[in-house]
């Protein structure tokens, strides 16, 4: 087996996805090429030597079909024969991107390659592609028949399960933008200007308990409230992730190889685990991923440095905290979705960008990424800091 190294790892700032953010005049195609441009000039490393371009993107329609990986490889200038392949695993896409590069640099099928996402959720709005759709079909539907739900109510009922009031999710939600504007400066290491914009977007300064108390939940229904009457319906704008712009991208090789270049690595990857968890709670997919990952690796959460747990909903890292007893000053240290965005394609490489960042930047050795995911899924990846 190869060790699988990470060379370099960047990201765009976050745009709000709406028609007038600071991304949205950006084809989806033209921001990820962009970002790969850079990825390699930073290394200069000849893109001739690239085996693959991983990329993911979940709305895979409109501007964003037809294999945005190879397309914005091609856009980059990369040379022809360097293939690319667009993966969906809903939010977690390039997350398993990298999981999927690393594999390969493992088992020696890849020497080079580059895991990256892209969503421009300004562009292709989320549902773009199922608009007017059955996405479930007869099957899933017989298996399922008292319904499947949104992650938004899988959100409220993961509050009400682990015990989250309003105030909690509102106090976490301030907290990530809190840390978000403190990590600023810190940012400049990870952000690429795009089009001139160094600064996430999506940051909000003046974010109060205060303020976020006077939001209207975003999810209720009276159907859904008759269908659950427990739920204290408290999942809010300001305490979920917004729709975001961006992308993001991380060069993987085998040590190697980065030795023959004359390349340092900057961490590289420990131990992975992906796992399906009740479509219900579908955003609780976090705890047995992080269980199985820490299995393997034969570690405790408490040797880890730093975790990147996505900010999907205020109730997500909060569930996973309580179920691992962690010490909240390493969660999400620089802020979390909920303030830096959730370019959904994009999220997964984004937390790997923070995390190797945010070692670098403390000293810390290891550090633990986990995204949940659409319909029940999630991905868990530690990695060491070099």
């Amino acid at each position: 087996m190869h060790e699988a190294v990470i060379v370099d790892v960047i990201r765009t700032p976050s745009g709000r996805g709406k028609p007038g953010g600071q991304l949205s005049g950006i084809h989806a195609v033209d921001l990820l090429a962009g970002l790969l441009e850079t990825l390699v000039q930073r290394s200069d490393l000849d893109p001739d030597l690239i085996d693959d371009v991983i990329a993911g993107c979940v709305s895979q329609v409109g501007e964003q079909a037809y294999n945005i990986a190879r397309n914005a490889a091609l856009a980059a200038g990369f040379p022809e024969h360097v293939p690319g392949t667009t993966i969906d695993r809903q939010c977690g896409s390039s997350q398993q991107a990298a999981m999927f590069a690393a594999q390969g640099v493992m088992t020696g099928q890849y020497d080079i390659a580059i895991a990256c996402g892209v969503e421009s959720m300004s562009r292709i709005p989320l549902g773009t592609s199922n608009i007017g759709m059955d996405r479930f079909g007869t099957k899933l539907r017989a298996r399922y028949p008292e319904g499947l739900v949104n992650q938004g109510v899988s959100a409220e009922l993961i509050a009400k399960k682990w015990g989250f009031d309003r105030t909690a999710l509102d106090e976490f939600s301030a907290r990530s933008h809190r840390l978000a504007v403190e990590a600023r400066d810190a940012f400049a290491t990870e952000i690429v200007p795009t089009e001139g914009h160094t600064i996430d977007e999506t940051v909000r300064e003046s974010t109060t308990v205060e303020g976020l108390a006077g939001l209207n939940p975003a999810f209720r229904t009276d159907e859904l409230a008759a269908r659950f009457p427990d739920i204290d319906w408290s999942i809010t704008p300001g305490n979920s992730s917004p729709f975001t712009d961006g992308a993001s991208a991380a060069l993987i090789m085998s040590a190697e190889r980065a030795s023959q270049l004359g390349l340092a690595p900057r961490a590289r990857f420990h131990a992975f685990s992906v796992t399906g968890s009740d479509p219900l709670y579908m955003l609780t997919g976090i705890i047995p991923a992080t269980k199985k990952v820490l299995e393997r690796a034969g570690m405790t959460i408490g040797d880890m440095d730093a975790y990147e747990v996505n900010e999907a909903f205020a109730s997500v890292p909060l569930a996973w905290q309580k179920e691992f007893d962690t010490d909240p000053d390493k969660l999400n240290p620089r802020g979390g979705a909920i303030a830096l965005g959730h370019p959904l394609g994009a999220s997964g490489t984004r937390l790997l960008t923070t995390l190797v960042n945010q070692l670098e930047a403390t000293g810390g050795r290891w550090g633990l990424q986990t995204m949940c995911e659409g319909g029940g899924m999630a991905n868990a990846t530690i990695i060491e800091r070099l």
